[in-house]
């Protein structure tokens, strides 16, 4: 069992102090301020452009109330509150979720284009040209050193 832990703490320090962490912590953090832009983008930008095509519908204000069973009372005031489903705001979310998935995939399709290239320059100066054919001065010299070495 104490193998087994310090195995897994060992295995956990490499994890944690590894490039792939800290490149996974960027990576959320910047995807959750995406997130943020891709909705008010959604919002802000493509949202009003249906809605003039849907007749100026706000899609936000579209909601079912709910039966009365799920009304609430507010304590301090006594108020009944009603309870919306609010199908609207989850259209926006679809939306706003296909947008992100089509940037994260252009994103990506984007990178690896990168990387097949950067692969294919790394390749192709690594691949090594053939030691040229010795010339005959050359073949004649490792004659004569061949010879001495073999009359020590």
């Amino acid at each position: 069992m104490a193998e087994e832990k310090k195995g897994f703490i060992k295995e956990f320090k490499e994890f944690a102090i590894s490039g792939n962490m800290f490149d996974m912590a960027v990576g959320i953090i910047i995807g959750g301020v995406f997130k943020d832009l891709v909705a008010s983008f959604t919002e802000n930008v493509i949202m009003p452009i249906i809605s003039i095509f849907t007749g100026g519908v706000d899609f936000t204000a579209w909601k079912i109330q709910l039966p009365t069973i799920f009304d609430k009372v507010d304590p301090e005031t006594g108020e009944v509150i009603k309870n919306y489903l609010n199908y609207g705001s989850f259209i926006s979310a679809i939306i706003s979720f296909l947008i992100l998935m089509l940037v994260v995939f252009l994103m990506v399709k984007g990178v690896n284009k990168l990387r097949k290239a950067a692969e294919a320059r790394k390749a192709q100066e690594e691949a090594v040209e053939p030691a040229p054919e010795p010339t005959a001065e050359e073949k004649l010299l490792i004659e004569i050193r061949d010879l001495l070495a073999s009359k020590k």
